[in-house]
């Protein structure tokens, strides 16, 4: 399976950084298998950095490897992929023993409505209402050493 990560720079050492809370999956390496969403991403990354340049990074990992990993695979938005990612957005204490998490993203839309639950202004089950009708992205977070040693970096390519 080929999948992409979007940034500004040219990643052939895919590394899982600590950086806070707020990212949906909580720490790890974020990756997609849909490559124009990568794109997009990193032309906006490029833009928020004032950056000129926009770089697609392309990884290959064996599927079976993906099966032998504790990974967690949310099924679409439902209530369990809701907490989860309000956990990791809001709880620098909360951590998950998954070593890849695979789901759907929460793009602009989607992220508030997550922070409108995270805030207390929006229940639960009424936020899940409004994410049935919102499209959703794929990304693929691998969040620990164990899997994140199985990318194997094909090549970086500027996307301005």
């Amino acid at each position: 399976m080929i999948v992409y990560h979007g940034g500004t720079d040219i990643v052939s050492v895919p590394k899982i950084l600590d950086t806070f809370t707020g990212r949906d999956f909580g720490n790890g390496f974020y990756t997609t298998d849909i490559r124009e969403q990568a794109i997009k991403w990193a032309r906006r990354q490029a833009r928020h950095r004032n950056k000129t340049e926009a770089v697609l990074n392309s990884y290959e990992i064996d599927d079976t490897i993906l099966r032998t990993l504790n990974a967690k695979a949310f099924d679409g938005y439902s209530m369990e992929w809701l907490e989860f990612v309000v956990n990791c957005r809001s709880d620098a204490a909360f951590s998950h023993n998954y070593d890849v998490v695979i789901g759907k993203i929460a793009n602009d839309d989607v992220g508030e409505t997550v922070q409108a639950v995270i805030d207390g202004l929006m229940p639960k089950d009424f936020a899940m209402s409004r994410l049935a009708f919102m499209h959703a992205n794929n990304q693929i977070c691998f969040s620990t050493q164990n899997s994140i040693i199985h990318l194997q970096f094909i090549t970086a390519e500027k996307v301005n």
